[in-house]
């Protein structure tokens, strides 16, 4: 129950930011639609998301945390810990200060690389985007630090805050944009808005860090420097980390010459991203402190337990999701993007990626969690040779299946990468004998299975007839939001219906944890 607490807070905090994500990118799907503009913006958005991705989704935080832990068990910790901190700081900075002149002086061949379809028109906008959106690299790094050390300390509700803080101040900036700018000019502020809120997360996440009143005294003491040791550790970490961004990167320069293409591809991606976000983020923010902890006190037991757990969480998110998103891929296109520069056609394209993607949805959610049992452990060579063949499995199958079913075929690529990543870290954890499951997972895992299975048959029953007896509800916005809402709030409803009469979860043993937390 305290593990799947804290899940429940960073999730929460997940949760809520990729709502506000949605808002944001329903908003630019209206301002600016698929076009020349959309493209160029949402190609340089990939950059942004593969350094965020790199940087502050768990592989920093996973080579972090056992060195912060080691550091503050030992004489004198607090100073250590902190005194660790604050060198990783310095070097992150110098490491993405370089990198981002890098892409500044380089964007026009980032740019080529990333999107080798685009025309000349939708080209220069992406280089002059992403001049702009440069400085983002810096930031992203020192919150991943910042960020590792709060969840080190167990603070986890304060980095969930600064990413909800990243999307508000991009709504503001998008709303106002809307009172009439150009699609070209809304387009710059929108860029201007990623530095201005990855500078109000830094903040945050630095005000909080700082907050212990003994904090200055405890960095200016002498301590042995870790910084090579995490950096080390981190490195395989971090490029199997942003490999999954990677995947997609490689989906849009596939698709690139076809025009739209990259527009639709990202909002499948956004959409995809929220189930994937709330079950991988927040287990593996969680997970790598219990497991790590677990080993260092050779509590086997403990190990097992925490492993289970996060094992049933994942899944227990993934498969319903997974299987939602595919029934209801095209009220959820349509209720959250068409309208404005969005059309009808926009919303179908939408919806078969979206479909496509997410029968990767379990697979990518199992190697996340996999991935923080090897981090755990010391190892981050093997998470990153998985995510190598999940990847080269994405560009052969995108490049395979592009020319006969266009940018629905690189999403599928991209899904069935997922199940090769997963599949290659199960067959080596398990070899290690790294594997651990209780009996109280052997029995829940095959219910998790039949309460989606249940939840699939109703969902999809009670869609047809939607479509069959109320089709005047399609033709508004309101009407596609309302009948979306009905079918979630059931879906939702009938699985946790499900796992509570098949004794996988209690629900009000949940709600009195969480209460305890607060």
């Amino acid at each position: 129950m305290s593990l799947a607490r804290d899940v429940t807070t960073v999730g929460g905090g997940t949760l809520v930011s990729r709502l506000l994500g949605y808002i944001r990118d329903a908003g630019i799907a209206a301002l600016l639609g698929t076009g020349t503009v959309s493209d160029a913006y949402f190609a340089v958005l990939q950059v942004v998301n593969f350094f965020r991705r790199l940087l502050a989704e768990g592989a920093l935080n996973a080579a972090f945390v056992p060195l912060w832990l080691g550091l503050r068990g030992g004489d004198d910790g607090a100073a250590n810990a902190d005194k660790f901190t604050l060198r990783s700081l310095l070097a992150i900075f110098c490491l993405t200060g370089i990198v981002a002149l890098l892409v500044v002086v380089f964007a026009s061949g980032v740019i080529g690389l990333i999107a080798p379809g685009f025309d000349d028109a939708r080209r220069n906008v992406a280089v002059f985007f992403l001049m702009i959106v440069a400085p983002y690299v810096v930031l992203a790094g020192l919150v991943a630090v910042l960020a590792a050390a709060l969840n080190a300390e167990n603070r986890v509700a304060a980095v969930a805050l600064s990413t909800i803080a990243f999307n508000l101040v991009m709504l503001l900036v998008l709303a106002w944009a809307f009172t009439g700018s150009e699609p070209l000019v809304a387009g710059i502020w929108l860029a201007i808005a990623v530095v201005a809120a990855g500078l109000t997360q830094l903040v945050i996440t630095c005000v909080v860090w700082l907050a212990t009143g003994k904090r200055r005294q405890r960095i200016r003491s002498r301590v042995p420097d870790r910084t090579p040791t995490l950096f080390m550790r981190a490195g395989p970490g971090l490029l199997a980390a942003g490999i999954p961004q990677l995947k997609l990167i490689a989906a849009a320069a596939i698709v690139s010459s076809s025009p739209a293409a990259v527009s639709w591809l990202y909002y499948a991606n956004r959409l995809y991203e929220l189930p994937l976000g709330i079950a991988s983020v927040a287990i593996a923010a969680v997970i790598v402190p219990r497991i790590a902890a677990s080993l260092r006190d050779g509590d086997a037991h403990e190990f097992a337990g925490v492993q289970s757990r996060a094992f049933e969480i994942a899944l227990g998110l993934a498969l319903p999701a997974a299987a939602g998103f595919a029934l209801l891929a095209q009220p959820i296109a349509g209720a959250l993007f068409e309208r404005g520069a969005f059309g009808p056609q926009d919303t179908l394209a939408v919806a078969a990626a979206l479909t496509a993607i997410c029968a990767g949805l379990p697979g990518h959610v199992l190697e996340k969690v996999l991935g923080a049992v090897s981090f755990a452990q010391g190892d981050t060579h093997t998470p990153m040779l998985a995510a190598m063949c999940g990847l080269a499995a994405s560009i052969i199958g995108g490049v395979l299946l592009f020319p006969h079913y266009g940018h629905v075929g690189a999403a599928a690529a991209i899904a069935l990468s997922g199940w090769v990543g997963a599949g290659l870290m199960l067959g080596m954890l398990h070899a290690r004998g790294w594997l651990r499951l209780d009996k109280t997972a052997r029995r829940r895992l095959p219910r998790i299975i039949i309460a989606t299975a249940s939840m699939s048959l109703v969902v999809g029953g009670a869609l047809m007839l939607a479509d069959a007896r109320f089709p005047m509800l399609q033709t508004s916005a309101s009407g596609r939001l309302a009948v979306l809402a009905v079918l979630i709030s059931l879906g939702v409803a009938l699985y946790m219906a499900v796992l509570h009469g098949l004794r996988v979860v209690r629900l009000t043993d949940l709600i009195a944890a969480i209460r305890r937390k607060g």
